[in-house]
């Protein structure tokens, strides 16, 4: 044996960017938030071509996981053609040879973020959620150590108790995007910034989904077939965006999440966020073979 058969030719990178090192750290942690799901596991969280708060931690995950069978989509706020969205699947594909994708249904991994697909994704899928601030805590405890102690008691009374202000105050719950929400019965996170029309999606779902905040250093997830319970109380049912009656203006299709377009006249028109949902409804209409898959939502009404 000589050093020779132990070297590999030299590269500008390693595959997929990331050193071994760091892959073999994120691996660690993805099975341990595995293993609990809903617990933030802190990682050492590397430089990469971006800057922190646009997505690092969503892309880390990505490029541990990718490899070169990988079908990746990228999207951000539900659409495919973003700038963010675009550079990030870019990248992927460049630094792993990972193939591109707009279509749900032919991913096999999904980095999002503020979204989850319309169409259900299987159990051959990986969720990457990109998430800016993970600690559910936050905004009730800044103290970080303390917040540690309160997860680690399963002491979530603050929580409860903003919610129960919300009520009294305007008489619903005021929580949009990232509503706080119990994991397997132990842990409460918040679910990015998703909005609260997605939270029941990670529900029992077929799909591994992660989570991961890059600038906070810190990872979870939720395991396929697990149970995820928004905070609510018994006598005031957990209630979505009301966007069931809303029509897509290109493409025409309704009962699935909207993004509300202002108008110079004071109107408002309406187009499905889920961008390449609405592509394959316009395909569809025009006879062009477009396959749209199951989704969670039926006429604006969670159906799975």
């Amino acid at each position: 044996m000589s050093l020779k058969t132990l070297t590999k030719p030299w590269a500008a990178t390693s595959y997929g960017f990331l050193d071994a090192s760091a892959k073999r750290e994120m691996r660690r942690k993805i099975l341990k938030a595995i293993a609990v799901p809903g617990c933030q596991m802190p990682y050492a969280s590397r430089e990469v071509p971006m800057a922190r708060g646009w997505g690092t931690g969503g892309l880390q995950v990505t490029l541990t996981l990718v490899n070169p069978r990988s079908v990746v989509k990228v999207i951000d706020q539900g659409a495919d053609d973003g700038v963010n969205a675009a550079s990030i699947r870019r990248f992927i594909s460049r630094v792993s040879q990972a193939e591109e994708t707009w279509d749900t249904l032919a991913a096999s991994i999904v980095q999002s973020r503020h979204r989850i697909p319309e169409e259900t994704m299987t159990k051959d899928q990986i969720l990457v959620l990109q998430v800016p601030n993970p600690e559910p805590l936050r905004g009730v405890e800044p103290n970080i150590s303390i917040a540690r102690q309160m997860h680690a008691d399963a002491d979530y009374g603050k929580l409860w108790l903003t919610l129960y202000e919300q009520l009294v105050k305007a008489g619903r719950i005021m929580q949009g995007a990232a509503y706080p929400s119990l994991v397997n019965g132990r842990h409460v996170m918040t679910p990015s910034p998703i909005p609260r029309w997605d939270v029941p999606k990670l529900n029992m779902a077929r799909h591994l989904t992660i989570l991961s905040a890059g600038r906070e250093k810190r990872l979870f997830a939720v395991p396929p077939h697990t149970r995820v319970e928004p905070l609510v109380f018994s006598d005031r049912p957990y209630l979505v965006e009301d966007h069931a009656r809303l029509v897509c203006e290109r493409s025409g299709i309704a009962g699935y999440f909207m993004n509300e377009i202002p108008q110079d006249d004071g109107s408002s028109t309406f187009e499905v966020s889920d961008s390449n949902l609405g592509i394959k409804a316009i395909r569809a209409s025009e006879g062009a073979p477009a396959e749209i898959g199951e989704t969670w939502y039926r006429n604006g009404k969670f159906a799975q």
